[in-house]
């Protein structure tokens, strides 16, 4: 692998950590199945685009497409809190009806940002090459998200969305709104997702209707690589452990499809994700296994 495939696996890699820790929400602290990732990272990459490519201030258009993420998250939530339907099916309809709000948000299937200022070209130092620079940019971003949400998840309302995910009737026997904090929660999760989203669209050089496809499988699996390299129960170390297998899924993704050896391509990038997350899930296993087998 090369040293600017390398930094190209970083960059990506941070990107979809801010996916992870918005998966890491939803399915591990909430314990709610949520396909709306699909949807919302291209709609956060759709608004960030448009509104970049019409001459928006691209601070504004990635806080605009955070926001956009966390209203689709919201709107699921409220779906299953309010009109009661099933969690599960509940993030599909929000998917399914994302794919229809972005075509009409870029008014097609793409939106090109070749030539057009972003976060990356504003504050890369002068001197420095861009595909250094964003990956040093990314990880100041990603430090301020993980930080921030290790302070959220330490406050009362924080505790309470870890409460909801442990034993909701637990939660409402103590006085906790579960149906609020099921809203609170899907909100960042999914505000996490759309920031992803606007970042990555400002990389890639524009938004396309199709690069959501998927990404609730790169999430999940930076989640269970990251537990498996870092098992704990406390949120600060979760949370870095999501970042980290994030960083370490993309990375082995690229040294895989960069490897002549092994003769992988990059139509075969699903069937390298299936084998790493199935790997990822077997390795705890076999160490429960390996330790009890041990005398002692």
């Amino acid at each position: 692998m090369s040293f600017f495939s390398f930094l190209g696996a970083i960059e990506i890699g941070l990107i979809f950590s801010l996916v992870a820790l918005g998966v890491f929400i939803s399915f591990r602290l909430l314990r709610f199945p949520d396909l709306t990732v699909d949807g919302s990272f291209p709609l956060g990459g759709a608004v960030c685009a448009i509104l970049i490519s019409t001459g928006t201030n691209p601070w504004l258009a990635t806080l605009a497409a955070t926001a956009a993420g966390a209203a689709a998250g919201m709107l699921t939530g409220w779906l299953n809190v309010k009109l009661k339907i099933m969690d599960l099916l509940a993030s599909i309809l929000m998917m399914i009806a994302l794919y229809s709000v972005n075509l009409r948000i870029m008014g097609g299937p793409n939106v090109p940002l070749i030539n057009d200022a972003t976060l990356f070209t504003m504050l890369q130092p002068e001197g420095m090459p861009d595909y250094v620079a964003r990956p040093l940019i990314l990880a100041v971003i990603v430090l301020i998200a993980k930080l921030a949400m290790d302070w959220f998840f330490s406050t009362e309302r924080g505790l309470a969305i870890r409460a909801t995910g442990s034993n909701a009737r637990m939660a409402r026997a103590q006085g906790v709104n579960t149906g609020g904090m099921i809203l609170l929660g899907m909100a960042v999760s999914n505000g996490l997702v759309g920031l992803g989203g606007a970042l990555f669209v400002q990389t890639q050089g524009g938004a396309d209707i199709s690069m959501g496809i998927g990404t609730i499988v790169i999430g999940l699996a930076a989640v269970i690589v990251g537990e498996s390299l870092l098992p704990s129960r406390r949120i600060i170390y979760a949370t870095l452990a999501v970042v980290l297998g994030a960083i370490v899924y993309r990375f082995f993704i690229a040294a895989a499809l960069n490897s002549d050896f092994i003769g992988l391509k990059a139509q075969d990038l699903n069937l390298v994700t299936a084998v790493l997350v199935t790997v990822a899930l077997v390795i705890p296993q076999l160490k429960q296994k390996l330790s009890k087998r041990k005398p002692r």
